[in-house]
């Protein structure tokens, strides 16, 4: 299945905790359904000194969050939208913005 969130794009979360926050996506696991986005769903995790002079504590890092609760944002209006596929007449099939038609792969 061709991916309709890919990494470098920017996302809505829909629902859940972070609902309404927006981020550029980091990283899809496709096979897990997940996607990474930058300032969304942030854990703390406690870490352990490793090494000598390397400090341990309490980090806060970014966990995967589940595709169907992202929302591609549309650039023409700056909109959550759905994302559909097109094919061009050269072949190339490409992503396209429901909301507006807008191309999304240049």
């Amino acid at each position: 299945m061709a991916a309709k969130i890919k990494k470098g794009d920017r996302v809505q979360v829909l629902a859940g905790r972070d609902k309404g926050k927006r981020g550029e996506v980091l990283r899809v696991t496709p096979t897990e359904g997940r996607a990474l986005v930058q300032g969304v769903n942030l854990v703390k995790k406690h870490t352990k000194q490793t090494r000598v002079g390397e400090t341990g504590g309490i980090v806060s890092k970014e966990a995967p969050i589940q595709l169907s609760n992202l929302a591609l944002i549309d650039p023409k209006t700056d909109k959550p939208t759905r994302v559909g596929f097109r094919i061009l007449e050269d072949g190339k099939k490409v992503r396209v913005a429901k909301g507006s038609g807008e191309v999304l792969d240049a």
